[in-house]
């Protein structure tokens, strides 16, 4: 179990290749080269922030905690809203139209496709810079260099870090799924006291999960599961450690932890889907690829 404070994840800038303001602090991360591997950040957006229509080889929620997104075609995102954009389904184009704070969790998939951290990209990035130009989201090789003129700009950079072409999963859903939070009633927790849930849904074989979780001041609830949980108000503690707005907590796989309310608390919680019997794949080249946001 790690229990991580808002202020102990430091603040870096992200997503050079899309362009525009982006900000995040990395709340919790997984293990590179590993198809389970994910990213959990708290993540800020500038209306000069963009994203073309795109498609990921990955999983990815994002909660809006504050601000709205248009996505085009697949409608916007508001603030108690969830999006899951799965894996090989397009969404977007995305544009801001305020300033925007969400809670977002890139993971590896049921296809078992995996996911690359942002270090690893911004590596991929700098090289790529060299024989070609970043813009509007998009790689734009130079004349004189052999290889696809345009490309997606993750996906310029996934099949430069693996020498190989990125094949996308095939979508198990035929475009993004949205929750808004305002429409779902607090079900009581089966025997937990002082404990209700708003759950958005379980999707894939693997069962990936997302949804709220409330406990009444003086309430205690024993997790369990792969996932995070993030606070989104009130306070209280865990095993010890304090809970205050935006600490999180990730458990992973076989993990228990007791979540204890001195006043009423409500988390944001997304279960990660069980990868484990899916073999690592190998990256001959020695350095994993990450997500576009």
């Amino acid at each position: 179990m790690k229990v991580m404070q808002l202020e102990d994840a430091p603040l870096v800038r992200g997503l050079e290749h899309r362009g525009g303001t982006f900000h995040s602090r990395t709340m919790a991360e997984g293990t590179p080269g590993t198809p389970g591997n994910f990213k959990f950040s708290l993540s800020w957006l500038g209306t000069d922030y963009s994203g073309p229509r795109h498609r990921h080889n990955f999983d990815q929620y994002r909660f809006m905690i504050e601000g709205e997104s248009d996505y085009g075609q697949d409608g916007p995102l508001k603030a108690g809203m969830l999006g899951y954009y799965p894996e090989g389904v397009p969404y977007g184009p995305q544009v801001n139209k305020t300033d925007i704070f969400c809670a977002v969790l890139q993971f590896g998939g049921a296809s078992g496709s995996g996911y690359l951290l942002p270090r690893e990209v911004k590596a991929g990035m700098e090289v790529l810079k060299s024989f070609g130009e970043f813009k509007d989201g998009i790689f734009h090789r130079n004349d004189d260099v052999a290889g696809r003129r345009n490309s997606d700009a993750y996906q310029a950079i996934w099949e430069h870090m693996h020498g190989r072409e990125m094949v996308y999963p095939k979508g198990r859903y035929d475009a993004p799924i949205y929750a808004d939070s305002k429409s779902y009633n607090w079900a009581p927790a089966k025997g937990a006291k002082g404990v209700s849930e708003k759950l958005f849904g379980v999707w894939t074989e693997r069962r990936t999960e997302a949804g709220l979780l409330r406990l009444e001041a003086g309430a205690s609830h024993t997790v369990a599961g792969r996932g995070v949980y993030l606070v989104m108000s009130g306070a209280g503690q865990c095993e010890g450690r304090p809970l205050q707005k935006y600490t999180t907590v990730f458990l992973e796989t076989g993990e228990t932890a007791t979540l204890h309310a001195t006043e009423s608390m409500e988390f944001l919680h997304y279960g990660l889907p069980d990868l484990s019997d899916i073999a690592a794949e190998v990256h001959t080249s020695g350095v994993a690829m990450q997500a576009a946001e």
